[in-house]
């Protein structure tokens, strides 16, 4: 049986590593990209299952751009938004309603610092593991 693909997207090289490497120990087969400009030939060469990714990228909003993209292009393709940018600029964002959901476009918005159980139990979640 083949594995679930999960592509995590971060500019911040340690949450990749230990996401990774949590995910995987959980049964996940896990690619990895450091920038938004990655994420769409990531998704083309890996056809992912789901996108865990981080808002502030190259800039501020780089993820709900990429996020954005994704949809356009993969509408079922579930989008998890990580994001520090409540801790770091006071800006709190959620997908709790539909109106949210619209113009976010990501399927989930998780505020950093997260537990790796936090992060599991929304991809299984999205999955409907």
């Amino acid at each position: 049986m083949a594995k679930t693909k999960v592509l995590l997207v971060d500019d911040d090289i340690d949450f990749l590593a230990i996401m990774k490497a949590n995910l995987e120990a959980s049964g996940y087969e896990v690619f990895t990209g450091e920038s938004g400009a990655e994420t769409g030939p990531l998704i083309d060469e890996h056809t992912p299952d789901i996108v865990v990714m981080d808002l502030m990228l190259e800039h501020y909003d780089t993820g709900f751009v990429v996020c954005y993209e994704i949809k356009k292009k993969r509408p079922s393709l579930p989008v998890i938004i990580c994001s520090a940018v409540e801790q770091e600029e006071g800006l709190a964002f959620d997908t709790a309603t539909e109106e949210e959901r619209a113009w976010i476009k990501a399927d989930a918005f998780l505020a950093k610092p997260i537990r790796y159980e936090q992060l599991l139990n929304r991809i299984e979640k999205l999955l409907n593991k």
